[in-house]
């Protein structure tokens, strides 16, 4: 078994929950909402989470969208990926919105809302040249592949 990362995280409110995931091997936490709200649709809003963390450097978060909220409701992360950088040390909010026409989304304290994932990140020395090195995709992109 491989050792676990070990990330300092800090409650700011009480009502407040650490993430845990969910089955063994999952790769993200849920995040939950600390606040009461209504999304109406197409309307987006900051969510507290009441949770500020230490990521270590060398690794940055990513909040992610949670499936079934997307598929049932049209709840989605604006920014999807958020990303939390290693020394971001405020507090963990989430650009909801809703994308259903019709109906109001309704979020109350404790309502899971987003993924949180830890992931290793390279910081890049950027080496400028003349001419990048051939491949066989070369500039092909936006759907250069094909839909069979």
């Amino acid at each position: 078994m491989s050792q676990k990362l070990r990330v300092p995280i800090k409650k700011l409110a009480e009502d407040a929950v650490v993430p845990s995931y969910a089955y063994d091997g999952d790769a993200g936490v849920d995040l939950r909402a600390t606040e009461n709200l209504v999304l109406k649709p197409f309307e987006r809003a900051l969510v507290a989470t009441s949770l500020a963390v230490a990521i270590p450097e060398g690794y940055a978060g990513l909040v992610m969208p949670r499936s079934g909220l997307a598929i049932k409701h049209g709840i989605s992360v604006v920014n999807a990926p958020g990303l939390i950088d290693s020394h971001y040390r405020g507090e963990l909010k989430v650009i909801l919105i809703n994308l259903d026409s019709k109906e109001d989304f309704e979020i109350n304290v404790g309502d899971r809302i987003a993924q949180l994932v830890i992931a290793k990140v390279e910081n890049v020395d950027w080496q400028p040249v003349d001419e990048l090195d051939a491949t066989d995709r070369g500039a092909g992109g936006f759907g250069s592949s094909g839909i069979e």
